[in-house]
């Protein structure tokens, strides 16, 4: 799924979605902070927990958007770059260390990326550009 991205800047908020909207009493959005401020992306409503969906920035970038089982929400650069593939947005969330540090695992060659920092956690080398995620 990939959607369009509005473009209205607004005040700074929590990443974690609020338990309302995750419980479907309301609509809360969620939005990423690029250089010109906070986007809106998506609703938590479009967002099913462990899995992610494909978002078009403003500037034609794409992002991945992740809901964990937890209600945290995240957003990483949607660009395997090990393949070039658009894919990471279908991977599988899960957690390691004794922290539980969140990740997705590319849907093709498995590699994993941590969703706070957009590092690749088996090669120190590579990452994915990591976005600042808050609802409203």
């Amino acid at each position: 799924m990939t959607l369009a991205v509005e473009t209205t800047p607004a005040p700074p908020e929590p990443a974690a979605a609020p338990q309302a909207a995750r419980d479907g009493l309301c609509t809360a959005r969620v939005e990423i902070r690029l250089d010109g401020g906070w986007h809106p992306v998506c609703d938590v409503a479009q967002l099913t927990p462990g899995r992610g969906v494909a978002v078009l920035l403003p500037d034609g970038r794409q992002a991945a958007v992740f809901l964990d089982r937890t209600g945290g929400v995240y957003a990483i650069g949607n660009q395997d770059p090990f393949t070039g593939a658009w894919v990471l947005s279908r991977g599988l969330l899960g957690r390691v260390g004794a922290a539980g540090r969140p990740f997705v695992a590319s849907p093709l060659l498995k590699q994993r990326f941590d969703l706070t920092t957009g590092s690749c956690l088996d090669d120190d080398t590579v990452s994915v550009p990591a976005y600042s995620v808050r609802t409203r």
